[in-house]
């Protein structure tokens, strides 16, 4: 994305708030489009480069929303903005398929390092950004999730995530390799294949990662928390 024009769709109901988020990120090289509402929302020509939604808006919810807008462009990378601090809150969003969630009030320049970072661009960040990123409260394993998807068998269990630990160096490798070479499809392919992995063995923290990473193609922000997702998961053998 350096180099490139960004459209961010930011779908805000407070028009306080609206006309601040969208003034400080004027100030970024990306052309904003503000909507109020859902309807509103839907309504704006896209393509969009990222999708920054508020969870609770006047005719639905940030997450409901965000389920439309993918029908149509599944790998756009989304974020949440909300005031409310709740853990439950923010579990659905990322459940949702949020990339992370932003926490108001925010500054103007902390924002812009958040849409920075999403987008894979260099942030000027000297703290904390005010981000809670999905995959950083997902466990390594979840085992309730991966028995269920494979009927109750703990033998099966065993016997694929032995499979899986197996390869997910080559797995991971594969989609590095197809990211230096600039293969963004290939990349995908790569991931699409992990997710699906990922999903009957529980691997729920790299799966997270891994559908991150996804959403933020061509752009590199989710890249260090796929590779670090990995190394813990590896290190479980």
């Amino acid at each position: 994305m350096l180099g490139m024009t960004v459209r961010i769709l930011l779908v805000e109901d407070d028009p306080i708030s609206r006309q601040f988020l969208c003034h400080a990120l004027d100030a970024l090289p990306a052309e904003v489009v503000c909507a109020q509402t859902q309807a509103e929302a839907l309504r704006a020509a896209g393509p969009f480069g990222l999708y920054l939604i508020d969870a609770n808006l006047p005719d639905g919810s940030g997450s409901a929303l965000l389920e439309q807008l993918r029908a149509g462009a599944p790998e756009v990378p989304a974020l949440a903005h909300t005031a409310d601090d709740s853990a439950a809150l923010h579990s659905g969003l990322c459940k949702a398929g949020f990339a992370g969630v932003v926490r108001k009030p925010i500054q103007a320049e902390a924002l812009r390092d958040v849409v920075r970072q999403a987008m894979g661009m260099p942030t000027h960040a000297q703290a904390p950004l005010p981000l809670h990123t999905c995959s950083e409260g997902a466990p390594d394993w979840d085992d309730e999730a991966a028995l269920k998807a494979l009927g109750g068998n703990p033998a099966n269990l065993a016997t694929l995530r032995g499979m899986f630990l197996g390869e997910l160096a080559l797995q991971r490798d594969g989609v590095l390799a197809a990211l230096r070479a600039g293969d963004t499809a290939g990349a995908h392919s790569q991931l699409h294949r992990l997710k699906a992995s990922c999903g009957f063995v529980g691997a729920a923290r790299l799966r997270l990662a891994a559908e991150q990473l996804d959403q933020a193609l061509p752009g590199d922000a989710a890249l260090p928390a796929f590779e670090e997702a990995c190394r813990t998961v590896l290190a479980s053998r």
